[in-house]
Formats: structure tokens, sequence, C-alpha cells
């Protein structure tokens, strides 16, 4: 089985990195709610503020509904507002 996947980097100050992990898991929770083909994401702290976001989807068309959705709702808004600074977003298959 074939499914998408989310590939998001970004920055985060280190006086932003405790309310970033502290709003993960509503994010995640929201997802759960709201997202449909949400199968599941790893946060990954990479050296210098840079963390990559890797977000699971059971399809294409799931992963553009979420997208669209954007920050519609409390934890997801929470976890967007940790982040200072969008490097690069991606989208693949995994196989």
């Amino acid at each position: 089985m074939t499914t998408t996947v989310e590939i998001t980097r970004f920055r985060v100050s280190s006086e932003r990195r405790s309310d970033l992990l502290a709003a993960r898991g509503g994010m995640i929770a929201d997802f759960q709610a709201d997202r449909a083909g949400f199968l599941g994401a790893k946060l990954v702290e990479l050296p210098g503020g840079e963390w990559v976001d890797i977000v699971e989807w059971r399809s294409p068309a799931d992963f553009a509904a979420s997208r669209a959705k954007g920050g519609n709702l409390p934890g997801i808004q929470a976890f967007f507002a940790a982040i200072d600074e969008l490097v690069s977003s991606e989208e693949g298959t995994a196989h």
C-alpha cells in the first residue's frame, strides 16, 4: 500500500521550542478529529533550531483537503503559531 507523505521543514527559536512541543498533542488531536485520511506524524528536531514534520496521509486528495483547511482548529493554530519560519514543504509517496 502506498501513502502520501508531507515533509515540512521549519525553524523555531529556542525561546519557542517548549511552546511547539506543548502544542504538538493538540495539533495531533485536531488532525485525528478533523482530517480524513490522517495516518500519523513524526516530529524531528534537527540542530540549529530546524525541525522536520513528517505527516502520512492515506492519499494525495486527503493531504490536499487538509492543506485547504489550514489552521482551522485551536490545536493546529497553536502549533503553527510556534513556528518562526517555514523553510520548505514537499509531498511524496511512501512505498
